[in-house]
């Protein structure tokens, strides 16, 4: 009679029918993002894992380093870091 819901909405489904639609495709958006592989900026490897909010480690080589609460690098750090990249590049010359 129930459909199996998580199959369609990944981690989300264990909301049921609340919160609505929009909310528990966000939800599931962000976990999976959350749990996809990630490169570690130390020694190159796959294995960046979340171990608490905003906290992130790489089980290879042990590198613990402060992130984004869903991602390990967030797009205003990327900002940040291209734009020390390119200030210290001007310097230089």
């Amino acid at each position: 009679m129930a459909e199996n819901t998580k199959s369609r909405t990944g981690s989300a489904g264990r909301f049921g029918a609340r919160y609505g639609r929009v909310s528990r495709k966000r939800v599931a958006d962000i976990e999976s993002d959350m749990n996809a592989d990630h490169t570690c900026p130390d020694c190159g490897t796959d294995d960046v894992d979340r171990q608490g909010t905003g906290i992130w480690q790489c089980s290879s080589c042990g590198y613990k380093f402060a992130g984004g609460t869903y991602r390990p690098e967030t797009p205003a750090g990327r900002t940040v870091t291209r734009s020390i990249r390119a200030a210290l590049g001007e310097d230089e010359e």
